[in-house]
């Protein structure tokens, strides 16, 4: 532990330990995302106080503890993830009834946003039991608070977080044009050796804006807008570029008067399905005729023969 975490812990007491901790209380605890400096004094009291940490990966979560100077038992941290967290989180009830203070982290981030931490937080609260949110870093509100992502005016504000797309090919073309016909902001994951083909994708949507945005708050943390069609080329200008994990940010779409958005979408389709069924889902995505869109695939797969 270094000297100015030390300071940082005696903070901690100082503005936390004054505040009501009641026991029976499940505390999700917002961890950092990259930068060590980026967790909360109250974060840092609870970790100390608590009799137990739930957590997604216990070495790492140690680790985390340890930097901060923070020295719990091995037997205080339990395994939380993913793949077990519907029996880990009975686990965890049965602590919280024995009177016990517990904290969930995940590996980085606030839990339950896109990490394990909702199923967790649903079973307490089942129970009755008490469930205390203790906020801090967030990858989607840091990516958020610097894309610069304004809605036209008079079109609908806010945005939709997403997450990962499906990893399927037809299956991922499909969800990423449905979510490209929303009007709001869409926010996205994405990992280092999928960024590309998913840069490819976005490439149908022109000239909207999109902010990549990779590494956040770390040493080479890069935000960066380009319009849809640029994401691939820019990508691979620079080796450097398609490392470390994305937020990937749609700007919002401009209104669209005409008739071309059921079009693109099953032109995508059309890539990976055949036609009855690209114009199917085409229809069902946009609203679109499917008579129309027929005639369409139809002019697509003549153009594409000739």
């Amino acid at each position: 532990m270094s000297a100015s975490f030390a300071l940082a812990l005696q903070a901690a007491r100082d503005a936390a330990a004054g505040q009501h901790y009641p026991q029976s209380t499940l505390y999700m605890v917002a961890t950092p995302i990259g930068n060590l400096a980026d967790i909360t004094l109250r974060a840092l009291h609870v970790l100390q106080l608590v009799d137990a940490v739930a957590c997604e990966d216990t070495r790492h979560t140690q680790a985390l503890l340890r930097a901060y100077g923070i020295d719990k038992p091995a037997a205080s941290l339990m395994a939380l993830h993913q793949h077990n967290e519907s029996q880990a989180a009975q686990q965890v009830v049965q602590r919280l009834r024995q009177g016990q203070r517990v904290a969930y982290a995940s590996d980085a981030g606030t839990p339950g946003v896109s990490d394990p931490g909702a199923r967790l937080a649903a079973a307490v609260r089942a129970e009755g039991l008490r469930c205390v949110p203790l906020p801090g870093a967030s990858s989607v509100t840091a990516a958020l608070s610097v894309a610069g992502a304004v809605a036209p005016q008079a079109q609908e504000s806010g945005f939709v977080f997403a997450g990962f797309l499906p990893a399927r090919g037809a299956e991922r073309v499909a969800a990423l044009q449905k979510l490209a016909l929303d009007g709001r902001c869409v926010l996205l994951l994405e990992a280092p050796h999928r960024i590309r083909e998913l840069a490819q994708a976005l490439g149908t949507l022109g000239t909207r804006p999109v902010t990549l945005a990779r590494e956040l708050t770390k040493q080479f943390e890069e935000i960066s807008t380009h319009a849809a069609q640029d994401l691939l080329p820019w990508l691979d200008g620079a080796p450097q570029r398609a490392r470390g994990e994305f937020i990937v940010l749609l700007h919002p779409a401009q209104p669209r008067e005409d008739e071309s958005a059921g079009q693109d979408v099953l032109r995508l389709l059309l890539q990976e399905l055949p036609t009855k069924a690209a114009v199917r889902l085409a229809a069902q995505i946009t609203g679109s005729s499917r008579n129309a869109l027929y005639a369409a695939a139809l002019q697509i797969k003549g153009d594409a023969g000739d």
